[in-house]
């Protein structure tokens, strides 16, 4: 999942969260918003360092993590070209072939909390997908087919 992020100053970053937990962090040029003036790949507990040295008190609602129960919450994109695009979420059998489960979906500026099976996902779907490190890679191995 990638964060963007436009200073006061109308500098730009972006941060990558990839699925081992580790993050890169990038600074773009300004005279070139699509040049890549400096790129750091962070391991986890470098990146959790970095989150403590900025906000020592921090509860970001934007990166999902590890919890202390062995379970990992992530965001995965359906694409529009997804063969998911316009199927339920039944037909995904994630929670029977994974054991990761879907415990809501975003969709432009709408929440669903607890999709049932027959909800029919569509491109641009946000799901947020809860279960083992393994579980949620699996389900993100499904449902990024095209």
């Amino acid at each position: 999942m990638r964060y963007d992020l436009t200073t006061r100053e109308q500098q730009r970053l972006s941060v990558v969260a990839h699925r081992d937990g580790g993050r890169t962090l990038s600074a773009y040029r300004s005279d070139d918003p699509d040049a890549c003036a400096l790129s750091l790949r962070l391991t986890s507990g470098e990146a959790a360092a970095l989150v403590d040295a900025l906000l020592p008190t921090h509860q970001s609602p934007n990166l999902l993590h590890t919890t202390d129960l062995g379970l990992v919450a992530e965001r995965i994109e359906i694409a529009a070209t997804s063969h998911w695009n316009g199927r339920v979420l039944g037909e995904t059998h994630l929670r029977t072939e994974t054991g990761a489960s879907v415990v809501a979906v975003l969709r432009r500026a709408e929440a669903i909390p607890s999709p049932t099976p027959d909800f029919r996902l569509a491109g641009g779907d946000t799901l947020i997908v809860i279960g083992t490190r393994e579980g949620v890679e699996s389900a993100a191995a499904i449902l990024g087919r095209e």
